[in-house]
């Protein structure tokens, strides 16, 4: 089956990896004639950035890349780190914020914190932006942010499954534009990546068994085929 034509979603991801790559090449070496050729790539991704829809120019974008570049293992580059909690109540229903940088619904989630483990960044996070006090389960997902296509940065998101204890529903002012309990049958609109989570979250609320949910391997990883259900 011919891979089906590049759209914006790839090029943002192309551009990512070779940003990524450049970087890290950019940390570990002091070869004159190497870092030229991975200042090169940089530019080369930032043109593919702004091909995908990038408002910054690409010469704005090289330099932000060039200021993140470390020396040695800090400079390796590396998808960053979040946290999301599926939320259940006695109803059934899941708890989903809509964010106020884009409007789209999704689970409570945010960046881990050092020095907090996974679990407490969870319960953290919705508190925080929903209000709710939670208890963690158990981890139901490991989900790439690119693939799943609720951001624009690399990160890997790890999914706890929590129960609601106490507190009451109050968004935070800044980071949600509303929050509330859905049911699976009424779930609002816009939703991020939803095919993705949504029957593992419903199986855990519902205390069905379920394995941790996890992207499976792209074959090719860079163009996927045209009818993937994990384009």
């Amino acid at each position: 089956m011919p891979s089906r034509p590049a759209n914006a979603h790839d090029l943002l991801r192309w551009s990512e990896a070779l940003s990524g790559i450049a970087r890290t090449g950019l940390g570990f070496s002091d070869n004159l004639y190497e870092r030229e050729r991975f200042e090169e790539v940089l530019k080369v991704a930032a043109d593919i950035r702004v091909a995908a829809g990038m408002e910054l120019e690409a010469e704005v974008l090289v330099e932000e890349w060039l200021r993140s570049v470390g020396r040695g293992v800090p400079g390796y580059v590396t998808p960053k780190v979040a946290v999301g909690a599926v939320v259940g109540n006695d109803e059934g229903q899941i708890l989903l914020i809509q964010r106020a940088d884009s409007g789209v619904w999704l689970y409570p989630t945010g960046w881990a914190d050092v020095g907090y483990s996974a679990s407490e960044v969870a319960a953290k996070e919705v508190f925080e932006e929903t209000g709710i006090e939670v208890e963690p389960l158990r981890l139901i997902a490991v989900l790439d942010g690119l693939r799943l296509g609720f951001t624009s940065v690399p990160l890997y998101s790890l999914v706890f499954h929590c129960r609601a204890v106490g507190g009451s529903l109050e968004r935070h002012p800044l980071e949600t534009r509303d929050v509330g309990w859905f049911s699976e049958d009424a779930m609002p609109s816009p939703l991020a990546g939803a095919d993705r989570w949504r029957p593992a979250a419903f199986a855990a609320i519902r205390g069905e068994p379920i394995d941790v949910v996890f992207d499976r391997p792209r074959k090719p990883p860079w163009r996927e085929e045209r009818d993937s259900p994990d384009a």
